[in-house]
């Protein structure tokens, strides 16, 4: 038996446990904010908060998150949306969305250990995102807007 927390929540798990986390967000607890991209770590559609460090849930077995602490979008503010999730509204960055979730929660990962990256650590921290409709520029100017607003 598995015992983890998502979005402050008590769960536990008693199934195989090489499933991926992503599956069992999507399948068992219905959060399906969490987004199937490659299934193999490379585009970050998936990317979730594993005791407050960005993780690919495609990737990470059950067996590996006993006592974990995991955030999902679903869980990311409580108290309405985060600023993070307000910068996105503010400069419009979704286009097709499939893959914003992994982006806003690889973007929160950073400001929580960087309140103000600069261009360069902000496109190396989110390189491991790929956004097919190409809004990176976009998304940039939200991550910046967003480290004043947390500042």
């Amino acid at each position: 038996m598995i015992r983890l927390k998502v979005n402050g929540v008590e769960h536990s798990f008693d199934g195989d446990p090489m499933m991926p986390l992503l599956w069992y967000l999507r399948d068992e607890l219905a959060l399906t904010g969490t987004k199937f991209g490659c299934g193999v770590s490379l585009c970050g559609a998936c990317v979730v908060h594993l005791n407050g460090k960005a993780i690919r849930s495609c990737v990470t077995p059950m067996r590996q998150l006993e006592n974990a602490e995991v955030t999902t979008i679903e869980g990311l503010s409580v108290k309405g949306p985060h600023p993070v999730q307000r910068a996105w509204m503010q400069f419009k960055v979704p286009q097709c969305g499939y893959c914003q979730s992994g982006q806003i929660m690889s973007a929160v990962a950073l400001l929580s250990s960087n309140r103000s990256p600069s261009d360069e650590q902000i496109d190396e921290a989110m390189s491991g995102n790929i956004c097919r409709c190409g809004t990176y520029q976009r998304i940039r100017a939200a991550i910046k807007a967003a480290a004043k607003e947390s500042a």
